[in-house]
């Protein structure tokens, strides 16, 4: 991951919580947001972690960073998770994904969310997220499940097959109710000149 990338993926986070990526907003969203402070942290390690000179040192204590957060917010998220820019996590606690779950740009995860693995059967896997999906509070994909872009999961929602673009699922076990998708949910996406600058400037965020 190159500098540009890791500020880009700093500030498209900090813009899904504020619509803005200003040094101010990001300084109050790091000591006084649990998710973007953790989302933070997560990408400082991931961005630590292939730069063999960087690693030796600096990654180790983002490391320990990271380790407390996750216990002090519930939050747990490797930094080697494939996550696109624009992840938002609006309440912290029992956040769980594991480490081989692919998420897309703008995933809201809502609190008791978990993104889990199926040891067995036709789902043995792991779950891959598009873009612009919001998955409501103590939602469950667990398995080799693949949700499509804006797609909505409700709350205590159990999905165990895939997703088609723009289905709303509820219950246990998940079932499609409505393509009305996740418009609504996902907000504050406006972030693409960010690349754009973040390519030319190199400024931290």
């Amino acid at each position: 991951m190159r500098l540009a990338e890791f500020i880009y993926l700093v500030k498209s986070d900090l813009w899904r919580y504020e619509g803005n990526a200003r040094l101010r907003t990001f300084l109050c969203q790091l000591l006084l947001n649990p998710g973007f402070s953790y989302s933070f942290w997560m990408r400082v390690c991931a961005f630590l972690r292939e730069h063999r000179i960087l690693k030796c040192g600096f990654y180790h204590v983002a490391k320990l960073v990271l380790r407390h957060h996750r216990f002090k917010y519930g939050i747990d998220i490797h930094e080697r998770t494939r996550i696109g820019p624009g992840l938002c996590m609006g309440h912290f606690g029992g956040i769980v994904v594991n480490v081989n779950t692919v998420i897309g740009k703008n995933c809201n995860l809502s609190q008791d969310v978990t993104l889990g693995m199926a040891n067995r059967g036709i789902r043995e896997g792991f779950p891959t997220i598009g873009d612009n999906v919001y998955i409501g509070p103590g939602a469950k994909i667990v398995g080799s499940v693949t949700i499509g872009d804006n797609v909505a999961i409700g709350a205590n929602c159990v999905v165990t097959k895939d997703a088609p673009d723009n289905a709303v699922v509820v219950g246990v076990p998940g079932r499609i109710i409505s393509f009305a998708g996740s418009k609504g949910y996902i907000n504050r996406t406006d972030y693409g000149y960010i690349r754009r600058k973040s390519a030319t400037d190199g400024k931290s965020p």
